[in-house]
């Protein structure tokens, strides 16, 4: 199947129309084609269809952009990093060669960012977008998202020809969690009495059951590093997410990040040692009362205080996911924090406020509007909702119980951590577990120590996605180096700096690289210049 271009000609791509078209194009061309009703992923396939990607980026690079706006040329680069995330996909990182967990299907929950995370297939199931009971006309597409899970497990034996180690052994979890929750759907109201739908499902957990034992045979002969290299990270960092920095530079920053985290919760808890201890809530009406405190505290200090514009769809956003009480022994890191109070963990729900924006304003540029390509987005969204935590606290969200700012550090220390971890491991450095083993140590209070999981699902996926595990951190470094500038020019023209404004500028804009961002807000180029320098 090849990809049917517009007419555009490519010597005369002067337009920002032009980007626009070509755009479509683009998207038509990453989506490959079928086999067996599948997503194509053979090696032959993508040597087929690699002239064609060429031609793409040829029409791309022949572009003459002078004159165009800012927020033109921004949505220029951001089709420059994708095209740039596919040719790195096709030459190094090849998730559908090394990552059995790229073959997971089926997704129960919708991702806190705008896609989920880490390299992911074209053919997903996505559960969480269905009502049920199901309609015809939702039975209907459901059976057809179904039938394609045979398929791409049978073509995945075929594929997965890697020899990254970690990668594949912990991919394993992800292949027999579906086989699981596919069980757990089979069994729900509205689908055990429909056959077809019921059949569909009984070959998807075979299948499944299948693919996962042929994985673990597989597996045994597994003996290769999983990350992908010094330099490799490096180009992917900048080329295709946009961060300004090295591998090198993120060691520094997240080191600097984990010191600063570590002081600065000791200051604290010396500053507060006078005070009650927290209390975390310890039944499900406490939690409940609890979050309702925290939600109600959280939001009217946005509003009132004039951080940002609180929305009318951000509330009903943040209900959604006020959480519930987990009794203590089963409580992983995040959920710790968030029983003694979930305005920190609320702060970092920024995410769901972006969702609801992408949902509720689509932006108007049809490059922003969906979202970005191989998790392009992470130094944006990630980045954000950690540099809001402390940036929120700063601006006086916990004056009223100082002691909560300690968890504040502590989710620093943690993200630090953990993404210090990977930066390791993509190196070569250390093993997926050894990384855990920083992101475990390092962590304060022992809060990594209750419960695993999380912690080889943190690991796991840092791995599978490069440059992920670090743009918590990277991204809130950038988001405060943008605020610097944005302020200092508004100084330099007297002009009074709003937070208000600042957070209402960052929201409109859409979520890209915050390297962009950086220049559409302020005008200042720099980051994106470096970048283009490294070429």
């Amino acid at each position: 199947m090849s990809c049917e271009y517009s007419s555009a000609n490519p010597a005369a791509s002067k337009s920002y129309g032009d980007l626009v078209i070509l755009f479509k194009d683009w998207r038509a061309f990453e989506h490959p084609p079928l086999l067996n009703g599948a997503p194509d992923y053979t090696a032959a396939t993508f040597e087929k269809r690699h002239t064609e990607f060429k031609t793409l980026q040829s029409r791309l690079v022949s572009m003459d952009t002078a004159g165009w706006s800012t927020a033109e040329q921004v949505d220029y680069h951001v089709i420059w990093a994708e095209m740039n995330g596919y040719d790195f996909n096709y030459r190094v990182l090849k998730p559908w060669v090394r990552d059995p967990a790229f073959y997971k299907s089926l997704w129960m929950a919708r991702s806190d960012v705008p896609a989920h995370e880490g390299p992911t297939h074209h053919g997903t199931t996505e559960i969480w977008t269905y009502d049920f009971p199901l309609t015809s006309e939702t039975k209907t597409k459901l059976l057809k998202e179904l039938e394609v899970i045979p398929s791409l497990n049978e073509q995945a034996k075929g594929n997965l020809t890697g020899n990254a180690r970690d990668l594949w052994i912990t991919g394993i979890r992800d292949i027999k969690a579906q086989s699981a929750n596919l069980k757990t759907i089979r069994a729900w109201d509205g689908i055990a009495s429909h056959e077809e739908l019921t059949q569909a499902i009984d070959k998807a957990i075979a299948s499944t059951d299948d693919f996962s034992e042929w994985l673990e045979e597989e597996g045994k002969s597994k003996t290769g590093p999983s990350g992908i290299g010094r330099d490799n990270y490096t180009w992917y960092l900048q080329n295709v997410h946009l961060v300004p920095l090295t591998w090198e530079d993120e060691v520094m920053i997240l080191k600097r990040e984990l010191a600063r985290a570590w002081s600065a919760l000791k200051l604290e808890e010396h500053r507060n040692r006078a005070l009650p201890e927290l209390k975390d809530a310890n039944s499900p009406t406490a939690y409940d009362a609890m979050a309702e405190k925290s939600a109600k505290s959280f939001l009217n200090f946005l509003e009132k205080e004039d951080i940002v514009t609180v929305e009318p769809y951000w509330e009903p956003a943040l209900r959604a996911h006020l959480g519930s009480y987990v009794p203590r022994e089963k409580r992983n890191f995040f959920l710790i924090g968030m029983h003694y109070d979930a305005r920190p963990l609320y702060s970092h729900f920024y995410h769901w406020f972006e969702l609801a924006r992408m949902d509720n304003e689509p932006h108007k540029s049809e490059v922003r509007r969906g979202p970005l390509l191989y998790n392009i987005f992470d130094s944006r969204n990630e980045g954000t909702a950690t540099a809001v935590e402390e940036m929120f606290m700063d601006s006086g969200l916990y004056d009223d119980d100082p002691r909560v700012r300690e968890i504040v550090y502590i989710m620093i220390a943690q993200r630090a951590a953990r993404g210090l971890g990977s930066l390791y491991a993509h190196a070569n450095e250390m093993t997926m577990e050894e990384a855990g083993g920083i992101h475990s140590e390092y962590t304060p209070r022992g809060w990594m120590k209750t419960e695993k999981e999380l912690l080889i699902f943190e690991q796991h996926l840092y791995l599978r996605q490069p440059g992920y595990g670090t743009s918590y951190i990277t991204g809130k470094y950038l988001l405060e180096a943008a605020m610097a500038d944005y302020a200092r020019i508004q100084e330099l023209n007297g002009q009074e700096f709003k937070l208000k404004s600042f957070f209402d500028q960052l929201n409109s804009i859409g979520n890209i690289p915050i390297a962009l961002g950086h220049w559409e807000m302020t005008g200042v180029k720099d980051q994106v210049k470096y970048i283009a320098e490294q070429k």
